[in-house]
């Protein structure tokens, strides 16, 4: 019993898979022990093999199902680090690339469906779902811009609606730019849709306030040329408006030649407008002058040299005007710089040959003293020359007359039949006087013509229309207290004179007398 006992004891022994028998040292047991042991171990050993079976059947089918659930290395590592079966995954650099040309893709495919080419997108950053590009195209559209437009700059469909087009228009509007002219305005200029208000459009409008821009201006001057809120401060437009006080405009007219005219903020000194200034000063017209005709016509400066100014300085020298007028004829008539010159000057020509027989030297003559000639309508030239032939002169007569004073041409008719009715029944002169001295339509008949007549005729003087007329009013004073007409001062017919364009204004002396008092 004490056998059985012990024996019986070490039972977990037998529960290892390695254990394949019973042994125990059994040769010092008496015989019928032996038999018992024999007995008890053979039923122990069936225990044994159930117990290892039992084993083995659990270790396999767990093998098994290790098996069947068993991942490469990079399944695990990508479950791991996060791979597509795990709720907090994140795509990998690669994925979130290919997911961008994917939704780029779409977005080119939207925009190829209405019509843009997006081949100038390909490194702008642009919205992430067709949605939002839809929107975009919708908003331009509303402004009146066409697929054309966008096309012309697709850049545009970077900007967005809400962050850039909204707060940009919104400013503008603010400032008084008109609604109606946004289309203009942003076909024109589509790059402020880019700005920031704050950084970049808000210190442009302050320097154009700066340069004596009215507040109520401001708007005209950016509706006219938008480009301008794309300027640096410091940069061209600055050194134009130097330049031009430097030759002599006014300072206190920057503000009106800049309202009128604004392009000129964007032109470059070097190239356009010291070129044009010292080009007219080449023909003759003193530097002052030349700044003076700017002030009053800003928008000379916009044609061009080469293709514009010197091919019609060149036309009017082929046409007969003499190289000391043309400073003169440029002076006068300064437009005529800007024309397509060539066509009206051989379309003029033909009409004064056809109508008044005004020879090609004598063209020359009436370009010389009036160069708007050139731009007057056929029927304003037909209608004076029937109005001149009524009044009883010839066509040589007629010639003469035009050739001479060819305001003629351009004069209202009706205050020209006052003043013939006049000549005729109140001063009782010849025609001839009129031939000689055919300005005499161009004075006023109330303010000059009568009461410098009444006033020969009170003193019992005979004289000529031009020793009457061409003489200003304090002089025609000290020729009243003459006992008689001295010849050598009979004047010669009017004619431009350059010295008007460079005298001294008065607010000019005016501010020099500032000047003096605060330097006291």
């Amino acid at each position: 019993m004490k056998a059985f006992g012990g024996i019986a004891k070490p039972r977990l022994f037998f529960l290892h898979p390695e254990l394949s028998a019973l042994t125990l040292p059994l040769k010092q047991l008496n015989p019928p022990f032996a038999c018992q042991i024999q007995n008890v171990s053979s039923k122990r050993s069936g225990s044994v093999k159930r117990v290892q079976s039992s084993i083995a059947e659990r270790t396999y089918r767990s093998n098994a199902v290790d098996l069947s659930t068993s991942k490469s290395p990079s399944e695990y590592l990508s479950q791991k680090r996060g791979g597509p079966r795990s709720l907090y995954a994140r795509p990998s650099l690669q994925e979130m690339k290919n997911e961008r040309m994917a939704t780029r893709a779409r977005v080119f495919e939207f925009l190829r469906s209405v019509g843009i080419v997006p081949d100038e997108l390909d490194g702008l950053e642009l919205p992430v779902t067709v949605e939002v590009m839809r929107e975009r195209v919708d908003f331009l559209h509303d402004l009146g811009l066409t697929i054309e437009d966008i096309n012309n700059y697709p850049l545009v469909l970077g900007c967005s609606v809400k962050k850039n087009m909204i707060p940009v228009l919104d400013y503008l509007g603010k400032l008084g730019v008109k609604k109606s002219t946004f289309t203009d305005f942003l076909r024109r200029y589509p790059q402020v849709l880019h700005a920031s208000v704050v950084v970049d459009l808000a210190p442009v409008v302050k320097y154009l306030q700066g340069m004596d821009i009215k507040a109520n201006d401001i708007p005209r001057v950016l509706e006219r040329y938008p480009e301008v809120l794309g300027f640096k401060l410091e940069g061209t437009m600055s050194t134009s408006v130097a330049f031009l006080v430097g030759i002599g405009l006014a300072r206190r007219e920057i503000g009106s030649v800049l309202t009128r005219y604004p392009e000129i903020l964007g032109m470059r000194v070097g190239r356009v407008i010291k070129p044009f200034v010292e080009y007219l000063e080449s023909l003759g017209i003193p530097r002052l002058a030349v700044a003076r005709l700017i002030e009053k016509r800003p928008h000379l400066l916009g044609f061009g040299l080469e293709d514009q100014v010197k091919p019609n300085v060149e036309a009017l020298s082929e046409f007969g005007v003499r190289r000391e007028f043309l400073a003169s004829v440029v002076a006068q008539y300064p437009e005529i710089i800007g024309l397509e010159l060539k066509l009206k000057l051989h379309s003029q020509q033909g009409l004064l040959k056809s109508t008044i027989d005004i020879g090609f030297d004598e063209f020359g003559r009436v370009i010389e003293k009036m160069p708007q000639v050139v731009s007057l309508s056929q029927s304003s030239v037909l209608k004076h020359a029937s109005f001149l032939r009524n009044c009883g002169f010839s066509l040589d007569q007629l010639r003469r007359m035009v050739v001479t004073c060819p305001q003629l041409l351009a004069l209202n008719i009706d205050i020209m039949k006052l003043s013939f009715d006049y000549f005729q029944t109140q001063m009782n002169r010849d025609l001839n006087d009129l031939v000689e001295f055919p300005a005499f339509f161009t004075y006023g008949l109330e303010s000059t013509v009568k009461p410098r007549h009444q006033a020969v005729t009170k003193r019992g003087l005979k004289c000529s229309l031009g020793w009457l007329l061409n003489c200003s009013d304090e002089k025609f004073e000290d020729r009243m207290n003459y006992d008689f007409i001295d010849m050598e001062e009979m004047e010669m017919e009017p004619s431009f004179d350059m010295k008007t364009l460079t005298e001294a204004r008065q607010d000019e002396w005016s501010s020099e007398d500032d000047e003096d008092s605060d330097a006291d």
